[in-house]
């Protein structure tokens, strides 16, 4: 089995928002496991107040840096320090540097160098050249946005955010296949949720749980199993009637994207784009056939109607 990449994850509360932590440490759960997760700030400042409980929650380090200086960044000297110290440890494969300060950039550039796999987080806020300096740089705005809501019933997950949770790292799957490794679908899920066991749930195989969800399929390959989404024509079918059935109501007029989708949800609460391959819902109504989009409003085209 190919060896796990081992990340550290250093953020900047200063530059960050509390808010983001699961966002962060979810988007992360997808290139590997994570060994050193820190957050850096001056934790005597109030505003700082809500990555207290954060870190505390998912087993965050909080480095104390006192701010010596007004209107000066004080993490930032803390975190470019502690990122090589543990380069030179030589105890991970890839750093995660979460902060929308441009003064990270030769940090990523210097671990770069010395062989190490650098995915930046921020805000969209963040300036070019930063970005420009990791090997990926994911916005914290979007993947707050394709947050997948979870819940718990006696302390276990429950199993629809399960069912999302595992479509979601199949869309996700980082060699751009249609099928993952059941063990690599495990860890994953495993990195997003700590707590999950399938005795939990009344099984004792990891195989055995996922054949309960009706919207997988498993292909034996040698001594492996693959396990990928079933199509979703059927599914995605429903979806464009309910579609056409809501922009109707507005006639010519066509229907605002926004409360499309709002209708959308309320027929169809399990609906995600990213079921689709999608990330945002207007990207999913524009590649639609009888639909289109034209100054934030969508219209549907009858098939009658089409020369």
């Amino acid at each position: 089995m190919e060896k796990e990449m081992r990340y550290a994850v250093l953020i900047d509360a200063d530059n960050v928002a509390a808010k983001y932590t699961k966002n962060i440490l979810d988007e992360l759960s997808n290139y590997g496991v994570v060994t050193y997760k820190r957050v850096y700030g001056d934790w005597t400042r109030p505003n700082l107040a809500g990555w207290k409980s954060m870190a505390l929650d998912n087993a965050i380090t909080p480095v104390q840096q006192y701010s010596y200086t007004t209107g000066k960044n004080s993490t930032d000297s803390a975190m470019i320090i502690d990122a090589m110290d543990i380069l030179y440890s030589n105890n991970v494969d890839g750093f995660c540097i979460v902060s929308s300060d441009s003064d990270f950039t030769r940090l990523a550039i210097r671990l770069r160098e010395s062989g190490k796999h650098v995915i930046g987080m921020g805000e969209q806020k963040t300036p070019k050249p930063f970005s420009a300096a990791c090997n990926a740089f994911k916005y914290l705005e979007i993947l707050a946005e394709e947050e997948i809501q979870s819940a718990a019933v006696d302390d276990k997950v429950e199993m629809k955010t399960l069912e999302s949770a595992i479509i979601r790292i199949i869309a996700e799957n980082a060699n751009l296949e249609d099928e993952i490794n059941i063990g690599e679908l495990g860890s994953r899920l495993q990195g997003r949720y700590p707590d999950f066991d399938v005795r939990n749930y009344g099984y004792s195989k990891f195989s055995q749980f996922l054949k309960d969800f009706d919207c997988l399929s498993f292909r034996q390959v040698g001594s492996s199993i693959l396990v990928s989404q079933k199509s979703k024509e059927t599914e995605l079918q429903r979806v464009e009637n309910v579609l056409a059935s809501i922009v109707r109501t507005n006639g010519t007029k066509g229907y605002n994207l926004g409360e499309l989708k709002k209708q959308l949800c309320a027929k169809l609460p399990d609906f995600n784009v990213k079921t689709y391959g999608y990330s945002k819902f207007s990207r999913f109504v524009e590649n639609l056939p009888d639909f289109k989009i034209r100054n934030n409003t969508v219209l549907f085209a009858e098939k009658n109607d089409k020369k």
